[in-house]
């Protein structure tokens, strides 16, 4: 579900209330982690961003929350990690807010930071 909110906050506050308490700590961790990326909303989600490039979103849709992390080698890199987690194509799935691990999380945002991308 994309959110119209103009900013994070907005975003936050919208959110359904039995979510609202993990997408702040996924904030938290983002702001905390991503220093010197830009927070903003993005196809209707938090965004961060280093110079024009998108690295990291979350996003409350129906069915589940997303993170998604757009640094191929991320998930390449952690794949122990990510066994028995609910993997798309960059993001990762959760049915349930309590079901969140903030522990890969806060990997998985590291090893944004560290990963350099190199071109095709």
């Amino acid at each position: 579900m994309q959110s119209k909110a103009p900013n994070v906050a907005a975003y936050l506050k919208e959110a359904p209330e039995e979510r609202r308490a993990v997408l702040t700590k996924l904030r938290g961790l983002c702001r905390k982690l991503l220093a010197g990326y830009d927070e903003e909303m993005s196809w209707g989600m938090p965004v961060y961003k280093k110079g024009d490039a998108a690295e990291v979103a979350f996003a409350s849709q129906k069915n589940y929350i997303a993170i998604y992390f757009l640094k191929r080698r991320v998930f390449e890199s952690n794949k122990s990690l990510l066994r028995g987690l609910d993997c798309g194509k960059g993001c990762l799935r959760f049915s349930k807010a309590e079901k969140i691990d903030l522990a890969v999380i806060e990997k998985l945002l590291r090893t944004t930071v560290e990963t350099v991308e190199r071109p095709c």
